[in-house]
């Protein structure tokens, strides 16, 4: 009876390690920078910097790169250059950039649409009353005192230069 207990402690024992390793994960880039996921270790061509992932967490150059994480330059070593997964803070405040840029790009689209609008009605009555003051027609003014008053033909041609300068830019 001792004997079974013991076998059957080993088994369990023994199934249990096995188990262990097959969930053993391996993380590493390839040549192309797509991360690829296996239970076996990544090809001998794979460089070490490249590994992201070993099992129970350690990459294999964790050696290397605890005596040395930064480079000469104080940069960044391989490893910590490696793209870590973008968390749901990270896309939500992506997210938020991308839809204030979204609404300011709307709202200067939105003014210049105005802008453009006011423009056009602008050069339309600047050409028109261009064309009234070449056909010669009775134009009043308002004085100081609120009085009406005709267009001399002075004010007339210094109007007409306005007008003109006005069409010019439209």
């Amino acid at each position: 009876m001792q004997k079974k207990a013991f076998f059957s402690t080993v088994g369990i024992s023994l199934a249990l390690v096995c188990a262990n390793t097959a969930f053993a994960q391996y993380i590493w880039l390839n040549d192309i920078g797509i991360k690829q996921y296996s239970d076996k270790p990544p090809p001998k061509s794979v460089p070490k910097d490249k590994i992201i992932k070993t099992p129970f967490g350690l990459a294999r150059n964790t050696e290397s790169s605890a005596s040395e994480p930064k480079n000469n330059d104080g940069n960044k070593s391989e490893i910590e250059k490696i793209e870590k997964p973008v968390t749901l803070a990270k896309k939500n405040e992506e997210f938020n950039k991308r839809k204030i840029a979204k609404e300011e790009a709307d709202k200067k689209a939105e003014t210049e649409q105005q802008n453009t609008e006011a423009k056009a009605k602008n050069c339309e009555r600047a050409k028109s009353y261009k064309q009234s003051l070449d056909e010669g027609i009775l134009i009043m003014t308002r004085n100081k005192n609120g009085e009406r008053i005709p267009l001399d033909e002075t004010q007339r041609a210094k109007e007409a230069a306005e007008a003109k300068k006005i069409l010019s830019e439209c």
